[in-house]
């Protein structure tokens, strides 16, 4: 299962560098770590 936009959203707005960030290393580490948490 995917991470639900509001989710993603809420992730990507506590750790983006920047307004428009989604690919910074903080961003890509937080999504990722969140998915292997929803996979244990």
């Amino acid at each position: 299962m995917a991470l639900d936009s509001a989710k993603k959203a809420q992730i990507i707005k506590q750790y983006a560098r920047g307004e428009n960030d989604t690919g910074s290393p903080e961003v890509q580490v937080a999504l990722l770590s969140d998915r292997i948490n929803y996979l244990t």
